[in-house]
């Protein structure tokens, strides 16, 4: 019995909420370790506000085009929990990257997309607001599939995928399959092409992911040992010496003609006091005598 196109349809649709779930709850391991570490420093923003809006656009892309309430769902909880991602890294984050940080969610979430959809919604009609909107989705969802990849400069750069949230890149590879499948039997390219890009920046992100998980190598103190101690004392020992073979170095070499003439003068005095108390010697003892 053959399987109707509507109902591979809706178990991709159904298999895409749940793995994009999963996508939503990717960053939660990188929150709890922010709250560990009280600060968000060394971690970015972008992403969760390129996620946020990217919801935001695919809800009103799913209003304005009706029948694809699966997308409506899992954007709408995708929205909540971006917004709760992004007040979490506020309430973290140092005072440069929080300023940063509401910049950016005030011009890309606020007033980008309330110039899209002044544009869309009152400019344009019918089939050509959804062309429209759907190409801007388009756009939008390879920034989210992108936006992880910002961080793959200081991965390489650092030797460490500290900051690379694995889960999320894996999640992301396969949602990216199922809204694939799900685009090309709703015969919507605006859905399906953009998961094509995000299945391979999803795979690269986990390469990159296994090549640097693993720390550099770290110079092992034994115990009872401060090797910064030890390199202070080194210094000052050279130190030392250097001062030591300078002064050795004063009394065999002589350093200019002024110290020559300063030497023989004080050899001269010296001969000349010896000389002198040889002469009293001498009139001492022919007196005694």
């Amino acid at each position: 019995m053959a399987v109707s196109v509507a109902v591979l349809r809706t178990v991709f649709g159904i298999l895409g909420n749940i793995i994009s779930f999963f996508v939503c709850l990717a960053p939660v391991p990188t929150f709890v370790r922010i709250y560990k570490r009280k600060s968000s420093e060394g971690y970015q923003s972008i992403p969760y506000v390129i996620a946020l809006f990217s919801a935001m656009l695919w809800i009103y892309y799913a209003m304005i085009k009706k029948n694809v309430m699966i997308m409506i769902t899992i954007n709408t909880f995708s929205f909540i929990i971006q917004i709760f991602y992004i007040s979490f890294y506020l309430f973290y984050a140092p005072k440069k990257e929080k300023t940063l940080t509401v910049k950016f969610v005030l011009f890309v979430d606020v007033l980008a997309f309330g110039l899209i959809f002044f544009l869309t919604y009152f400019l344009l009609q019918g089939k050509k607001r959804v062309q429209v909107l759907g190409y801007i989705c388009m756009v939008f969802s390879l920034c989210v599939f992108v936006a992880p990849l910002g961080i793959i400069r200081k991965v390489i750069k650092t030797r460490s995928a500290e900051f690379m949230p694995f889960g999320l890149s894996f999640f992301l590879t396969l949602s990216a399959v199922m809204w694939f499948v799900y685009g090309l039997l709703l015969n919507d390219m605006n859905i399906a092409l953009p998961n094509v890009l995000g299945f391979i920046f999803g795979v690269l992100q986990m390469i990159l992911y296994l090549i640097y998980k693993k720390p550099g190598p770290k110079v092992l103190e034994p115990p009872g040992i401060n090797l910064q101690e030890i390199s202070d004392h080194v210094v000052d020992v050279v130190r030392l010496s250097s001062m030591v073979c300078s002064s050795q170095m004063r009394t065999l070499v002589p350093q200019d003609s002024a110290d020559m003439e300063d030497t023989i003068t004080i050899d001269e005095k010296i001969k000349g006091d010896s000389e002198k108390m040889k002469d009293s010697k001498e009139m001492f003892l022919i007196s005694k005598n």
